[in-house]
């Protein structure tokens, strides 16, 4: 997200976030947000002092956690914040459910461009452009004027577009998982039909070939799946307690997102 400048001081419960007009993304505001609801409501309880809590418009509270208050937030969680334990049913049917996000040795040849987000950059601006370029490079697929690597060595804020946006073979190790999630475990070969959003930014991706790999018995990867559900389980369980705090408190320029 494209740091934006905030027209009005951010605060929880009078807790200043920044200072005005700082710029600062969306998302940075909202954890500045989480962390102070925390740190207010570990206060409450008993587990950090008040004068842990400071934010005025000039001397604002960054969200940056002295030890203590880290601490306390961390005994907090501990306390109040409860994951079920994933059961084994839970587990070979999630395993069952998705067998290709179990499988040694798959592959993908791939190649993007890449549209990176940058501090002052107008994000709508950006997609617009990322848009423009994947409808164009979609309309020329699997005909003879492919537009592809001519656009990406154009376009693209990726070294690979030197190679025309070439990134060779992949595995999902070898990616950031909101890139693996949407192209990995399918069967489609050829521009996607839709742009990948990354932590890097936005990216016009044609897969040129794919190698399926084998499916993992669920024994051998029973662990990770276990894993993967508790984090999932702990995710919602802090977003509904971060939910029931903004509740109860007074946020003023900032809210928290449903699914933040």
């Amino acid at each position: 997200m494209t740091p934006l400048a905030q027209a009005q001081v951010a605060s929880v419960n009078g807790v200043a976030l920044h200072r005005q007009g700082d710029e600062i993304a969306l998302s940075e505001l909202r954890r500045r947000a989480c962390v102070e609801l925390l740190r207010q409501r570990a206060i409450a309880c008993g587990l950090l002092a008040a004068e842990e809590v400071a934010g005025t418009e000039n001397e604002p509270c960054d969200a940056a956690c002295s030890e203590a208050a880290t601490l306390a937030i961390e005994a907090l969680l501990e306390r109040d914040v409860r994951v079920p334990e994933p059961t084994d049913d839970d587990c070979r049917r999630y395993h069952a459910a998705h067998p290709a996000e179990f499988r040694a040795g798959e592959r993908a040849h791939v190649r993007h461009i890449l549209f990176a987000l940058t501090p002052g950059m107008d994000v709508s601006v950006l997609l617009r452009r990322a848009q423009t370029c994947l409808l164009d490079v979609r309309c020329h697929d699997g005909h003879g004027g492919n537009k592809f690597a001519p656009s990406a060595r154009d376009l693209s804020n990726c070294p690979s577009g030197a190679q025309g946006g070439d990134l060779g073979w992949l595995t999902r190790e070898d990616c950031a998982p909101e890139f693996a999630r949407a192209v990995f475990g399918q069967a489609a070969i050829g521009v996607l039909p839709e742009l990948i959003h990354t932590r890097f930014g936005l990216h016009v991706v044609e897969v040129l070939g794919r190698e399926a790999g084998d499916d993992i018995p669920f024994e051998g990867v029973r662990h990770a799946v276990e894993t993967m559900l508790r984090q999932r389980a702990y995710v919602t369980a802090l977003r509904q307690y971060l939910g029931q705090l903004e509740k109860s408190a007074s946020l003023a320029g900032v809210t928290l997102e449903p699914a933040g």
